[in-house]
């Protein structure tokens, strides 16, 4: 069993995870195409943002290597919201296309939220439409958010007991911290648990993570959690993360794992499982749309 460097805590990383989701992807793609279907990604750029075109390229390999199509669409900077919305209209309309993913953050002055309500709800491969959130949140069938499905995946893979446990999640963000609560509170083996969502507007948040058998860090504000925040023996997962430049700043301060029983890594922890729910919902968006799913 491997654990961190210089403590007892064991490590959660998210790489063996992805294998193993990408490995089943990859399978129904396969099944896909021998059935006439091939599954298609499309992507969509506004501007010139290094970085985002840099996740774009990331996930267009990644769809090539898996057997997908997929088409990419690049508008200028100065394109506005009805040049987007008018994009979004042709790949909703397109049968050819099954998910469509619009980079974010796109140019100042441009609506990404108005974009993503967009966007066709069985297109949405980021799980984000407001009607896949009202599925997640009446336990309706749909594309999952892919951060809070990927950490749910993660805690299942590495055998992490969650059913009846008490789990905390410190951020109420839309992307994370709410999904992250509807998701581990539904009635499943990888979940079922007692969840509380706290975050920094209530002053006393620590005395909510110290008696946390699980806590997931969904803050957004690099190095929140340190070791005095997190009851011994805990269970301790980063989801949130925020760019200074490239560099990766986490909120859970490495010297977490002194204290934690079991945590994910710095890098390489919900980062792939993230991209692999992404794709796990395309292909599975192929499989409804083509009435083999």
């Amino acid at each position: 069993m491997s654990s961190s460097s210089g403590s007892g805590a064991r490590l959660l990383p998210g790489g063996p995870v992805a294998q193993r989701v990408l490995a089943e992807v990859a399978a129904s793609v396969v099944a896909l195409r021998a059935a006439g279907v091939t599954p298609a990604l499309a992507t969509v750029l506004v501007g010139d943002d290094d970085a985002s075109a840099g996740y774009i390229r990331i996930k267009q390999r990644q769809a090539d290597g898996l057997g997908f199509a997929s088409p990419h669409v690049h508008l200028p900077a100065s394109a506005s919201q009805a040049d987007l919305r008018a994009v979004l209209a042709d790949l909703n309309a397109d049968r050819g296309v099954h998910g469509v993913l619009v980079q974010h953050p796109i140019p100042v002055g441009l609506d990404y939220d108005r974009a993503l309500a967009e966007v066709d709800p069985d297109k949405d491969v980021d799980g984000m439409h407001p009607v896949n959130m009202g599925r997640l949140a009446l336990g309706l069938p749909g594309p999952l958010p892919c951060t809070p499905a990927g950490i749910e995946a993660l805690l299942a893979f590495h055998q992490v007991p969650v059913a009846g446990r008490e789990v905390v999640v410190l951020g109420r963000g839309a992307t994370l911290g709410r999904p992250l609560a509807m998701l581990l509170a539904q009635k499943r083996p990888t979940a079922n648990a007692a969840v509380t969502v706290v975050h920094t507007g209530v002053a006393d948040w620590p005395r909510y993570t110290r008696r946390a058998e699980i806590l997931v860090a969904a803050a957004g504000v690099p190095g929140i959690v340190r070791p005095e925040h997190v009851r011994p023996g805990a269970v301790v997962v980063g989801g949130g993360v925020r760019y200074e430049g490239r560099r990766l700043l986490p909120d859970v301060d490495e010297s977490c794992a002194r204290v934690a029983g079991a945590i994910t890594p710095r890098v390489g922890g919900v980062g792939p499982t993230t991209v692999a729910m992404l794709f796990r919902n395309a292909v599975e968006a192929a499989r409804r749309q083509s009435g083999l799913g």
